[in-house]
């Protein structure tokens, strides 16, 4: 793994080359998902299995494209009873952390008749996309699921792509039943994300749209935003591990491989203040790879973003911690806790020798639905916030209005909207 003395250029030139990995750098795909969008608004199921036949089963139709409960009982027979453990396992953890995050109306009143407050309203349906393909991932399942249903959402569809023999996953299906998702349609790429914005005859749109996708995925849920909530446009996995002389080499060496054997955009990268530890990460790298069942992968990941940089010391290290703004950061430091406290951007951070990332991936409870692509400046994690609306209170009295309606009739009338301030005035003309 190439090891890079870190300089303002080099920071630059990395984060440069990290951008183009953005979802919203693949123009050329947006003409194709346009047009699935626009047919399936116009034209409902039929579009909809057309793609769905096109492009994943040709045995789907209206009657069998939602999973039956004979489908999920049989996918609970498929399943090991200790992976079913496992997921249920998890399941608490993750309940537990965001039943922690679950918000309160409030009011507030005054003695002259003023009531202030807010409203906190769960969304009444969501869609959640889960991938299919080449594999199952049951942690999106119970990441993207389990904030909405905390949050109290009154209906969770999932949508996901069937395999060629029209079932779907099933260790998917059963982290969604153990997770509460009430409806799950066999459906994928684009035209899922169409389907859930829109409606069909069959399906019937939904306020929000959650979960990860492909390069077409990502591109339907930015073009359908503003036509219903997303949680975001998610990027290539990323990690960065912050590292200082008291890290074991091996260990860092093995989480930093865990996220680029994502994909061949995924980004790994190592900021430390001993070169003596970058080599011997390197080193550790090349003798993982001998052994590791995504070889391929990995390389091009390392070979396109892969980087352990060396900084002249942690007050430049953590300067560029926080403007690459990593998706996942490890602190493996002497201090962790202490070097957290400097830390602006990151979506998760991971503390000490033991909190290694897949952690998070699977079980700990903390969200991994994260930021990407350096949006952790100013995005957060999944969360049950996304899963709300907030609506604010207002009530005033005769006499709470009466000592500031002077106020806000001026107020009115010097940015020109008289009608404005006639609606104060009308409730206090003399009779």
């Amino acid at each position: 793994m190439r090891i890079v003395e870190l300089t303002e250029d080099t920071r630059k030139n990395i984060q440069e080359e990290l951008l183009k990995r953005n979802p919203g750098s693949y123009t050329k795909y947006e003409n194709t998902v346009n047009e699935i969008l626009a047919d399936i608004k116009e034209n409902g199921d039929k579009a909809l299995l057309d793609y769905t036949h096109r492009f994943d089963c040709e045995s789907i139709t209206t009657e069998n494209i939602l999973v039956t409960k004979e489908e999920i009982e049989e996918a609970y027979s498929l399943v090991s009873d200790e992976l079913i453990e496992i997921i249920r396992k998890a399941l608490v953890n993750i309940r537990e952390f965001h039943e922690k995050q679950i918000q309160e109306s409030w009011f507030s009143s005054k003695p002259d008749g003023s009531i202030l407050g807010q409203k906190i309203t769960p969304l009444e349906r969501v869609g959640v996309y889960v991938p299919g393909g080449k594999a199952a991932y049951p942690s999106s399942v119970l990441m993207n699921v389990v904030p909405a249903a905390v949050a109290g959402v009154d209906k969770i569809i999932m949508t996901t792509p069937p395999g060629k023999d029209g079932k779907v996953y099933p260790t998917t299906l059963v982290a969604a039943n153990e997770a509460g998702v009430h409806e799950v349609y066999k459906c994928g790429g684009a035209q899922a994300i169409a389907a859930l914005s829109y409606g069909t005859e069959t399906i019937k749109k939904v306020d929000k749209i959650v979960g990860p996708g492909n390069i077409f995925v990502a591109l339907a849920k930015k073009a359908v935003f503003g036509h219903v909530g997303i949680d975001s446009i998610a990027g290539p996995s990323e990690i960065l591990v912050l590292a200082d002389s008291s890290a074991n080499p091996r260990f860092v060496a093995a989480d930093l491989l865990s996220q680029a054997e994502h994909d061949e955009l995924a980004s790994a990268i190592m900021v430390t203040t001993d070169i003596e530890l970058a080599k011997k990460v390197s080193d550790e790298i090349d003798g993982f790879l001998k052994v590791l069942s995504r070889k391929e992968i990995i390389e091009k990941s390392l070979d396109n973003f892969g980087y352990i940089l060396v900084a002249k010391n942690m007050d430049e290290a953590i300067e560029a911690v926080n403007e690459i703004a990593s998706e996942h950061l490890e602190i493996v430091t002497e201090n962790p806790f202490e070097t957290m406290t400097k830390v602006r951007n990151a979506g998760a951070i991971f503390l000490g020798t033991y909190s290694s990332e897949p952690l998070g991936d699977y079980f700990a409870g903390p969200n991994h639905v994260l930021p990407t692509n350096g949006t952790a400046k100013f995005f957060s994690p999944l969360s049950v916030d996304e899963f709300i609306k907030k609506s604010s209170i207002i009530s005033y009295s005769r006499e709470a209005l009466s000592a500031i309606h002077e106020d806000i009739e001026s107020f009115a009338k010097a940015e020109g909207l008289t009608a404005h301030a006639n609606s104060i005035a009308v409730r206090f003309e003399d009779k």
